[in-house]
């Protein structure tokens, strides 16, 4: 049975400042988390691709103080690429529908199959709203503006430690992100579909809120929300199937799972859950959605997993074939020479 492991980070090519990790890495690190605080009150929550990449750049500076810039910048060479690939994306898939009437029956019927029994025939979304919603805020809608909210951080965060780490396996996750975006994408053009609130909007559900960022006020926090709500806004409201942001939370904690002592288990699992519940909730997925971006977790791992596996093999067979077009001769086997004498 292979054990996979994660591989030791790489040797540094260059002298590292005693100082990192010191005083100087606490002081960088402080002002980058008050400047984020003011910032964030200011203008809003970082959840443009672009601007969260500005802010964890400046992360990983703060962090890594004392090395040389060469090094700073290297983060910007490899992570440029992403970022126009997640803008890309930001933008195509606005344009999904294409024009389109967006589906939106079938999920409510798929909701009312799996959950009606439960809910008095409801979808999970109207029934919890029935429940839970009310017009003043409570804690629940606060946790939930936080998971919301955590979905444009974790996944760019976690990649962010991955790069400082291991190169290697920053590599591979962004492999899988890339392959679970892109497959996310094609589903988009391919099948648009709309969330509860556009379906309560067009009177194919009951009344259903989207309240997603409501949460912010019961801070006073009005502004904290700003950019969250104008990307809202200008959102194309038919990506829904599947969810990518349970997709991206679950692909998170599995790709790390592994390397992770089973004890934190339960946790690390618990954000992804807390992400459906947060979804479903607050009007902005289905319960199927959420289920079909799991299967798509699935599938990315699997599918990448074989691709790596097939070019690993493939590189090897090539690399024999250059052997033996190289001519060598074959090597006898040395005799074992035994380092005491035999016999004593």
């Amino acid at each position: 049975m292979a054990v996979l492991t994660e591989p030791p980070p790489p040797v540094p090519s260059e002298p590292v400042d005693p100082s990192v990790g010191g005083r100087r890495r606490v002081i960088a690190m402080s002002v980058w988390g008050v400047a984020f605080v003011v910032t964030w009150l200011a203008i809003g929550l970082p959840t443009d691709p672009a601007y969260a990449f500005l802010w964890i750049w400046a992360g990983t500076v703060a962090w890594n103080w004392g090395r040389p810039w060469r090094s700073h910048l290297s983060f910007a060479r490899d992570w440029i690429p992403v970022v126009l690939l997640l803008a890309f994306y930001n933008l195509s898939r606005g344009f999904a529908d294409n024009g389109r009437t967006p589906h939106a029956y079938e999920l409510i019927v798929a909701d009312r199959v799996m959950f009606g029994w439960a809910t008095g025939g409801e979808v999970p979304t109207v029934w919890l709203q029935q429940h839970l919603y009310r017009p003043e805020v409570h804690w629940w809608d606060v946790l939930v503006s936080w998971v919301y909210f955590s979905h444009f951080v974790v996944t760019l965060a976690a990649a962010a430690v991955l790069w400082m780490r291991s190169r290697a396996r920053w590599g591979a996750y962004m492999r899988r992100w890339g392959f679970l975006c892109a497959a996310g994408l094609v589903t988009y053009f391919v099948y648009p579909a709309a969330p509860p609130w556009w379906a309560a909007q067009n009177g194919l559900l009951t009344e259903v809120a989207r309240i997603s960022t409501r949460g912010w006020r019961e801070f006073g926090m009005h502004g904290a929300g700003n950019l969250l709500n104008a990307g809202q806004i200008a959102s194309n409201p038919v990506a829904a199937m599947p969810s990518l942001h349970t997709a991206w939370a679950l692909f998170v904690v599995l790709f790390f799972l592994r390397s992770t002592r089973r004890r934190w288990w339960p946790l690390l699992l618990a954000y992804p859950l807390a992400m459906t519940f947060t979804l479903v909730y607050s009007g902005e997925h289905y319960v199927i959605d959420v289920l079909v971006g799991w299967a798509y977790v699935g599938m990315t791992f699997l599918v990448v997993g074989l691709a790596e596996r097939a070019w690993r093999a493939r590189r090897s067979r090539r690399a024999g074939a250059g052997d033996e077009a190289g001519g060598a001769a074959p090597v006898a086997p040395a005799a074992v020479v035994p380092s005491e004498p035999v016999g004593r």
